[in-house]
């Protein structure tokens, strides 16, 4: 039987443990497959899809910046990805159409907001309005938060958003510092924090004693702001967890293996961010 292929792209693309992630399932579940990294330029997005319809790759996973910018090269978006506008595993099915899902939602819920009680009664500001921002969103609709903001440096982009999800409320980028005292959940979607970029330019005091703080980052594990937040007590999750949980449906997805969690696994995505 031929190797199976996958990948991830996306650009800038070295931060991610996906292949990391896929290769250890493959291994323990005896998959004769691999999976690489793929930096590609987003007038390559075509051929990329090209390589899955003849099937030299059997799927890919989709991040920054491509997550939309992919969408009008498959043939279907299905479920989570049709309410978010935003796909981030995409595969062939048994009637080779090109199937583009979204496996973030998923990852979200699954990691973090399962553990959040009371929900209907929290109050959460979204930070971006990016390729992550539209599953963030659905994800906290999904969990019942009746209450959410979004802000980002671009306003348009926080428009766009208002467009699908007409119940947020959308605020300025100018007033993020001000603001941030005022929410039970604060979910970083952007890339600030993100292993040699750019981070906030200041501090997230004044913030609830009993804030919830939600970064989408894993690498590195933790942000400027997620340690500062840490430090002063305040209960945070970086993003390894929904790494992990949308990577574990993504691999079911290709795979129909639902494959486990592992502190092996755990403990190899850690060493690789240290």
């Amino acid at each position: 039987m031929k190797k199976k292929s996958f990948a991830i792209i996306g650009s800038p693309i070295l931060h991610s443990l996906s292949p990391v992630l896929h290769n250890y399932w493959f291994k323990k579940y005896n998959v004769e497959a691999d999976y690489s990294l793929l930096d590609v330029k987003e007038e390559n997005l075509k051929s990329i899809i090209k390589k899955i319809r003849d099937k030299e790759l059997n799927g890919i996973n989709v991040t920054l910046p491509y997550k939309q910018k992919i969408i009008p090269f498959v043939d279907k978006v299905v479920n989570d990805a049709q309410h978010t506008n935003s796909v981030n595993t995409i595969f062939l099915n048994n009637v080779d159409d090109i199937i583009g899902e979204n496996t973030d939602v998923f990852g979200l819920q699954a990691a973090y907001l399962k553990a959040i009680s009371n929900t209907k009664n929290k109050t959460a500001l979204v930070i971006g309005a990016g390729g992550v921002s539209s599953s963030v969103i659905f994800s906290l609709e999904k969990s019942k938060v009746k209450d959410i903001s979004i802000i980002n440096r671009t306003h348009e982009k926080s428009l766009f958003l208002k467009k699908k999800f007409n119940f947020l409320n959308v605020l300025e980028w100018k007033s993020l510092k001000d603001e941030i005292g005022k929410f039970d959940i604060i979910i970083n979607a952007t890339s600030l924090g993100l292993k040699d970029g750019k981070d906030f330019e200041f501090d997230f005091k004044g913030v609830k004693e009993n804030l919830i703080y939600i970064d989408t980052i894993y690498n590195p594990l933790e942000t400027k702001t997620f340690k500062f937040l840490k430090e002063n007590k305040i209960k945070t999750f970086n993003g390894l967890e929904m790494f992990i949980y949308q990577g574990q449906k993504s691999f079911y997805l290709w795979n129909k293996i639902n494959p486990e969690i592992d502190d092996k696994l755990i403990d190899l995505l850690i060493s690789k961010l240290k």
